[in-house]
């Protein structure tokens, strides 16, 4: 009955002539039937798409203008290596700003997540920038969605038949997750493992229980540090040696780890002692931030009448901040004058920080001013040891050799290194081989590198004792060429791995008895005199 029922009888217009419908019913079907997927409802639609926010709101050219100022001071408030990774280029750029909305695009949801965690530096970066804060929305790209059906094409393929492309029903969609990791989210998995690791962003400083005296490696290229470091923690403040002490290096040398070693030291020595370990970027936020909220008599009172004793990290930080340096200023006399323990970082010598005021740099000299060098071949094989025993990684000797004799200028470098492996091992469930090493690390073999000879050595050692060459190879027993010449003859037996023969016949002819004894006066020095530590330590650097 119902394929002879007279639908067109009830459903035909009453006027031919006329396009318009006058049934809501009809109105309902031609919808459907001619726009069953909304097209022209959805181009009505907003979409955050970079064309439709530009054109709506700004042009390409001042989105443009605003994204490269945005990062060029986010690019001073996070590390480099993270900002390469993570923000430059496409990775985050900015699509519009929409109203208090501030709107950035990325390229993967796993970049997104990351770049979430950095969202105070980015709301900074904006500050700085437009001179007021936006909520921040980050849209991730993928790049993976389906293209969807233009309203041309819809037209060009003509009439659509609703029975065949109608919407489906919730019981007759089915889809499937496929949960399974592709080798580049793996990949990105471990490379983020190192770049946390290796980052040096300390904000918000709290004290690592697990960073002590017990596993900082120890050779001649911090002993000095390390030393007055361990006598700090044994008696702080005007009862000890060193009421005061400046520690610097380059980046990812151990100064940090020493400052939370000296802090849980002093902790257990002195559980009643406030201790204060701070950033000199968070010190300079905290004193702003108590101005603005007109409590800077309280700021002054935290650290000058609580704290026993104050750490700063990276202090040349304060460079350029005349308020900062002021407030710091008192609060150093203050403290000196109360026999509190004072302890400083940073990466320069305090008359190398320029923006830094004469009477401050003063006083970072007033008490113990040492350095910390690269460490030395040995002590780098050391600290892989140490650092393989504490993540359960078994490395053949061939490993250890091949890690330590590329990477030589940050300690934090080498444990990034390690982790690394150790991810990489893990995710991509494969042993660590010599093979996997140099490619994951992109190392190259060790035996490439320059050799060490004897006469190296010696040109170097005369080039830092500014004595002549044919002096140190002459029969001058003057203390100073004399001194010079064990100094050489010791290296030439631990870096050219020369027998006692070669090096006495190059110095002069000399019997290898003199050799043996210049190695073993050295060997015996080095555990007595900081000094000399340093001194072979910055020939071997130079090598």
């Amino acid at each position: 009955m119902q394929g002879n029922f007279p639908f067109n009888e009830f459903l035909k217009n009453s006027n031919p002539s006329s396009n318009k419908i006058n049934n809501i019913e009809d109105l309902a079907n031609k919808n459907i039937i001619e726009d069953p997927f909304n097209i022209k409802q959805n181009l009505s639609q907003p979409s955050y798409n970079k064309s439709s926010l530009s054109d709506d709101f700004f042009s390409a050219e001042e989105l443009d203008m605003m994204n490269t100022e945005i990062h060029n001071s986010l690019r001073s408030l996070v590390n480099a290596q993270k900002y390469a990774s993570f923000f430059q280029g496409d990775f985050f750029k900015l699509m519009n700003i929409d109203g208090e909305r501030a709107i950035f695009s990325t390229t993967t949801n796993f970049i997104k997540s990351f770049i979430e965690k950095n969202l105070s530096q980015i709301s900074q970066s904006i500050v700085n920038t437009l001179g007021k804060s936006y909520q921040i929305e980050i849209v991730a790209n993928n790049n993976n969605n389906l293209a969807q059906p233009s309203l041309s094409q819809h037209l060009n393929n003509g009439p659509i038949e609703p029975s065949l492309n109608r919407p489906k029903s919730a019981n007759e969609i089915s889809f499937s997750l496929d949960l399974e990791p592709v080798q580049e989210d793996l990949l990105s998995q471990v490379e983020s493992k190192y770049i946390d690791h290796v980052s040096d962003d300390y904000n918000n400083i709290v004290i690592d229980r697990s960073k002590t005296f017990k596993n900082f490696v120890i050779g001649p290229s911090n002993n000095m540090a390390y030393a007055a470091s361990v006598a700090i923690a044994k008696s702080p403040g005007k009862a000890g040696k060193y009421p005061s002490l400046y520690i610097h290096s380059n980046s990812g040398l151990g100064k940090t780890h020493l400052l939370h070693a000296m802090a849980n030291g002093i902790h257990n020595q002195y559980p009643h002692y406030v201790i204060c370990l701070i950033t000199a970027r968070d010190f300079m936020k905290e004193m702003i931030e108590s101005i603005r909220n007109k409590q800077l008599p309280e700021f002054r009172s935290k650290y000058s009448d609580k704290v026993d004793v104050l750490m700063i990290d990276d202090v040349h930080e304060l460079k350029g901040k005349e308020g900062t340096q002021r407030e710091f200023f008192h609060i150093f006399n203050e403290l000196y004058q109360k026999g509190k323990q004072l302890i400083f970082t940073s990466d320069k010598t305090p008359q190398e920080i320029n923006g830094l005021e004469e009477r401050i740099k003063t006083r970072l000299q007033w008490g113990l001013v040492v350095d910390i060098q690269k460490p030395d071949i040995e002590t780098r094989v050391a600290i892989i040891n140490a650092k393989a025993d504490d993540l359960d990684l078994f490395l053949s000797e061939d490993i250890v050799n091949l890690i330590a004799c590329n990477v030589k200028n940050s300690i934090r470098e080498l444990e990034g290194a390690l982790i690394k492996l150790s991810a990489y091992s893990d995710i991509m469930k494969v042993d660590i081989e010599l093979e996997m090493v140099k490619e994951v690390l992109g190392l190259r073999d060790y035996e490439d590198e320059k050799k060490i000879t004897i006469e190296g050595i010696t040109k170097q050692t005369s080039q830092y004792f500014k004595i002549p060459v044919a002096d140190l190879k002459s029969k001058s027993r003057v203390k100073d060429i004399a001194n010079a010449r064990f100094v050489a003859m010791y290296l030439c037996r631990k870096l050219a791995s020369a027998t006692h023969e070669e090096i006495g016949q190059f110095f002069g002819g000399r019997d290898h008895s003199s050799v043996v004894h210049a190695e073993q006066k050295i060997s015996k020095q080095l555990s007595q005199d900081p000094m000399l530590s340093k001194t072979i330590m910055t020939i071997e650097n130079s090598l």
